[in-house]
């Protein structure tokens, strides 16, 4: 792989050969060959400079999000039953000792030992994590084969050359089925059968596709398309289903009218996307009923418990996880994570720190949806208004290998780089996907409206 050096100095040299010189950041992709492009009326404009920071905004927001989250991650699931005090967080146990986790033993997190966000200094370095590092490995997959659809040779040939096979991997249920799966000659979408994959209602597709929504901007139908593959390498039904809400909702953020309020953007994107969901799955009776406790003005913690007693207890709608008796009553399960997921995003109302706190707070595998909402609002925010909601810098530096292998540089990388190919690879969806239009002269795209 070539080092970013090259990769700019490449760029410019090709840029200048097809007559395309930008004239700010970010280059262009110095494996495109740009087309002349005549815009239409219809078409939307994007402006490459300001998705360049948005990027940024992800990847700060995401690992700022994740590793927040990570501090009560398992540490409350629902005991079956009438729920006691203390069996849930709430709103006050913020900034108090972290409890431990199901398979803690009795030692709290070693990230904090208070519920708290936790950063990474800007002299140190953001571990990557698995909500973090397969969504990395797809993007740099889609630079090393020049192409914006991964076919499932290209995918499980990566997940196999960035995965270490023998020791601690950072994968688990259907992560984990679908790599060993692999390791037997599998190929996705194979590895995602439920005939294959027994887990394949768990989280894991959620965690690993998001970032398919930012690199077809605007265009959800691409961004599914696009991450149609990587989500079946996991997941079936109510977890695709699932994953493919958030994808939508990722690729809506750059369609939002910028004249609202984040809270008006949040909620007309999560409109948009339950199109996502069968309205006979119980995806969708989550989503109406979560958005119903919201409406009726009760607290967030009221929501989440009456989530908790209608699918662990009660097990209506379809979501019967806990008959299945999987351990720890399926706490890492697509579904209802994304019931609390949704709690965190209505109840928190496009609110940056609000909505991590409220992740953070409502129980089970409570890194993932902080950080999918994380990385949403920091996207829409860019890294700067991060700095300054927090009012403080953080790190840009990223080690991919603290979970991951085969990466040059010995896996470090910063946000500003990670964004750049995030850049390069639109440029080749807008062009080859979309039919649209890349300006280097003006440092835009050009999308035609979508299906």
């Amino acid at each position: 792989m070539k080092t970013t050096f090259l990769y700019v100095i490449m760029g410019c040299m090709l840029a200048s050969a097809f007559g395309c010189v930008p004239k700010t950041k970010p280059e262009p992709n110095p494996s495109l060959k740009i087309k002349a492009y005549t815009p239409k009326s219809s078409d939307k404009i994007i402006n490459r400079a300001d998705y360049y920071k948005k990027l940024q905004g992800f990847w700060l927001g995401t690992c700022i999000a994740n590793w927040t989250g990570l501090v009560t991650e398992m540490d409350k699931i629902g005991n079956i039953g009438e729920l006691k005090t203390g069996d849930f967080y709430t709103r006050h146990h913020w900034g108090t000792p972290d409890e431990p986790s199901i398979w803690g033993a009795g030692i709290p997190s070693n990230l904090s030992p208070t519920i708290n966000f936790v950063f990474a200094e800007p002299d140190s370095i953001w571990g990557a994590d698995d909500d973090t590092d397969i969504e990395y490995t797809y993007q740099e997959l889609l630079l090393k084969h020049q192409n914006s659809v991964l076919t499932g040779e290209q995918i499980r040939q990566g997940w196999l050359a960035h995965i270490k096979h023998d020791e601690e991997n950072f994968l688990w249920v259907a992560n984990q089925k679908a790599f060993d799966l692999m390791q037997e000659g599998f190929v996705p979408p194979a590895t995602g059968n439920p005939e294959n994959n027994p887990e394949y209602e768990m989280i894991d597709a959620q965690l690993t596709t998001e970032i398919f929504g930012l690199l077809a901007p605007a265009r959800p139908d691409i961004a599914l398309k696009m991450a149609l593959l990587p989500i079946q390498t996991t997941a079936r039904e109510n977890s695709q289903w699932i994953a493919e809400f958030y994808v939508k909702m990722f690729s809506l953020a750059s369609a939002v009218d910028e004249s609202w309020t984040m809270k008006e953007k949040i909620f007309w994107m999560a409109e948009q996307a339950k199109t996502c969901l069968p309205d006979t799955s119980y995806a969708y009776a989550m989503y109406h009923y979560v958005f119903q406790k919201y409406n009726e003005n009760i607290s967030w913690e009221q929501a989440r418990d009456s989530v908790y007693y209608r699918y662990q207890v009660a097990q209506l709608d379809g979501y019967n996880m806990t008959a299945q008796n999987k351990y720890c009553n399926a706490c890492f399960a697509a579904g209802i994570n994304f019931a609390a997921s949704l709690v965190s995003l209505f109840y928190g109302e496009g609110d940056l720190l609000e909505t991590i706190k409220i992740g953070t707070l409502a129980g089970w595998d409570s890194d993932n949806p902080t950080a999918t909402w994380g990385g949403l609002i920091g996207f829409m925010m860019g890294k700067t208004a991060i700095e300054e909601a927090f009012d403080r810098k953080f790190s840009n530096q990223f080690n991919i290998h603290r979970t991951r292998v085969g990466f040059e540089n010995n896996g470090i990388d910063n946000f500003e780089n990670m964004a750049r190919k995030g850049i390069w690879v639109i440029d080749r969806v807008v062009q080859d996907e979309m039919n649209g239009g890349v300006d280097c002269e003006n440092n835009r795209w050009y999308i035609p409206a979508g299906s």
